[in-house]
């Protein structure tokens, strides 16, 4: 595993946030974004990011009054599975737009075409 330590992975998550074009950012409603070390029991070990809400596309006149949507970047399966310092930028970026993306409503089979699988 790459020796990164919390606070700077929680960097790479707020520098790929920046990245993510503001028209976009913008459009984020009801979303939060945490770090957490590893997936939690019952999800694959390896996953790098979660969503967990409702789409912007699912939401009717009747959303109001929720807890906020959840992307979950989880940095043990991330360091695990890049080489190097390089490798590590471009997962944590391609998993914040993959998450982004789901609340968007953007499922993973378009994810994969677009290459952000």
């Amino acid at each position: 595993m790459l020796p990164i330590d919390a606070d700077t992975f929680e960097e790479l998550v707020s520098q790929a946030l920046d990245g993510v074009p503001p028209e976009l950012m913008d459009l984020m409603q009801n979303v939060v974004v945490l770090i957490a070390d590893e997936p939690p029991a019952g999800e694959e070990q390896d996953l790098l990011g979660l969503y967990e809400g409702i789409p912007l596309t699912a939401r009717d006149g009747n959303y109001s009054g929720v807890l906020p949507d959840h992307i979950t970047i989880f940095r043990g399966p991330t360091l695990r599975c890049a080489r190097d310092w390089d490798e590590a930028v471009r997962e944590v970026r391609i998993t914040v737009v993959h998450e982004i993306a789901h609340h968007f409503g953007i499922d993973d089979d378009r994810l994969h075409e677009l290459g952000y699988g």
